[in-house]
């Protein structure tokens, strides 16, 4: 299924770090990237690696998927990112290194970026100033539509920052929680999201609810719904909202209807809760009509 509308994706790769010394590749934007590679869009990957062996590992596994490398920075400097992740109750937990390659990207040549079409980033590779400043400059760009996919770890946000990342954006995914801590919390799950969503004058506002599904409020103020199946069998959580992201982001570069969008999210992050890790190398699990 080819895509004709330019994407481009900003942000952290690593090594999410299991116990038991499992390592897998990860980072939402990578996650996201990976995911809409397969899907077949091709999208322009912004990043930065360390020349270690981690690096190495990421830069060969994203040739063999047929991403472009084209982008993806090198630093003599500092290491590869990792993740050390701890699971407790099926919910895992984040140890994010400081210092890593990826907090320090550079502004990117022009004339290799695309110039329009849908600029995707989180809001963890903003919590240095060097990706931070190279961020805000990328987003200046009038003819990009903003998705972004908000991630709150602590101790690496602020609300007034993420907030003006918040008023420039299109569309913007968030899970209850973070909704809640980002100061839309009441008795009333609607409510909150429709405050939200009206705040920042977003398009569509995206909230992902766990095992409860999830829910998109769209510009004519209508609510939409998606539980999920129930029959999945959840090996690890991590890299599931990513995987919701990727497919929500499909849909939007190929003008699906919301609901089409939000259940077909929902089917690939069910899928993607199966496996241990954030991305895998099984192209069939990007079969959308299975």
């Amino acid at each position: 299924m080819s895509n004709t509308k330019p994407v481009t994706i900003f942000g952290e790769v690593l090594f999410d770090c299991f116990p038991g010394g499992e390592q897998k590749l990860g980072g939402a934007p990578f996650n996201v990237a990976w995911h809409l590679q397969a899907l077949g869009d091709a999208p322009a990957f912004i990043s930065r690696i360390g020349e270690d062996e981690l690096g190495a590992l990421i830069e060969a596994d994203m040739e063999m998927w047929g991403m472009d490398t084209a982008l993806l920075q090198h630093d003599k400097q500092h290491p590869t990112g990792r993740v050390n992740i701890t699971i407790s109750h099926d919910e895992p937990s984040y140890d994010i290194a400081e210092g890593s390659a990826w907090d320090f990207i550079d502004s990117p040549a022009l004339a290799a970026l695309p110039a329009r079409g849908l600029f995707y980033h989180g809001s963890l590779a903003a919590r240095s100033d060097s990706s931070f400043n190279t961020l805000q400059k990328l987003t200046e760009n009038p003819d990009y539509d903003i998705f972004v996919d908000v991630n709150l770890r602590a101790p690496w946000w602020q609300k007034e920052t993420l907030y003006r990342w918040l008023e420039q954006a299109r569309w913007v995914k968030l899970n209850q929680d973070e909704l809640a801590e980002l100061g839309f919390r009441s008795a009333d799950l609607h409510q909150d999201i429709t405050r939200m969503h009206t705040h920042f004058h977003l398009d569509q506002l995206i909230v992902t609810c766990g095992d409860e599904g999830a829910i998109v409020r769209d510009n004519d103020g209508e609510i939409h719904l998606v539980k999920p199946s129930g029959s999945t069998e959840v090996v690890d959580t991590v890299g599931a909202g990513d995987a919701f992201t990727a497919m929500y982001i499909h849909g939007l570069l190929h003008d699906w209807d919301i609901n089409t969008a939000l259940h077909r999210a929902q089917a690939f992050a069910s899928r993607v809760v199966g496996q241990r890790g954030a991305i895998g190398k099984d192209k069939n699990i990007y079969n959308i009509n299975s």
